[in-house]
């Protein structure tokens, strides 16, 4: 009997420490500023952002990762065949590919992301699985998609905390979303605080767009909007 509690006692340990560097490693950077200007704020440093590098990319996907947020589950409300879907900050392609599965083979995903190393990854998981034909790898810039495409869905998951002009990302997403598309940003809950994610939210709906729902996401925070039609 002790023999099985001492077992169990280490299983516990060892599944705690990897979900702690799977954290760590998503959120290993500093948050960005939650506010538009940093002159003479006390918080500059802290608010500075930082993109998570290509070094790190294996411990960002990964089966426990996977098992834990389950990416499937948290995109199949909102993609269905036929969808042009953005992955914006797609890093190695964690929901990448999950999006392309969801597409059945009719629609595009754009896997775009500031990093080549990144991209280079996803493409050789698409080599590996087939999905050349779905997914487009695309080089952007943080405020600047340069796409010549209409969206249907954009997802950015643990990105926008990384962007130091929302503003301007922002208006990017409103150029390229169609009318009645949706965007789902998703936040690390332990590392962007309700106060900053908030923020982030009164910026995307000055932008124009309106919430449509808050769903839940393990250890995130989240929101899904659309275009705020004028009457």
């Amino acid at each position: 009997m002790l023999q099985l509690i001492i077992i169990y006692i280490i299983i516990f340990v060892v599944v705690v420490y990897s979900v702690y560097r799977v954290i760590k490693t998503i959120t290993d950077k500093k948050q960005a500023s939650a506010c538009d200007d940093c002159s003479g704020c006390a918080l500059k440093a802290e608010c500075q952002s930082q993109v998570c590098p290509v070094e790190k990319a294996g411990l960002l996907d990964n089966p426990l990762r996977r098992w834990l947020q389950q990416p499937r589950k948290i995109l199949a409300p909102y993609i269905h065949s036929g969808m042009n879907v953005l992955d914006f900050g797609c890093g190695p392609g964690v929901f990448t590919l999950e999006i392309a599965r969801l597409l059945n083979g009719s629609g595009q995903v754009i896997a775009a992301d500031v990093q080549k190393g990144m991209l280079d990854q996803v493409s050789a998981k698409l080599k590996k699985y087939h999905f050349e034909s779905v997914v487009k790898t695309h080089l952007c810039k943080t405020t600047q998609l340069n796409l010549n495409l209409s969206i249907d869905f954009i997802l950015a998951f643990y990105v926008i905390h990384e962007v130091p002009d929302q503003n301007s990302l922002f208006e990017s997403f409103k150029s390229v979303l169609k009318k009645e598309g949706l965007i789902l940003i998703v936040e690390p809950n332990f590392h962007v605080s309700q106060l900053a994610f908030d923020a982030m939210v009164e910026k995307l709906q000055k932008a124009g767009f309106k919430i449509v729902d808050t769903p839940h996401i393990r250890f995130s925070r989240a929101v899904l909007l659309k275009h705020k039609i004028e009457a």
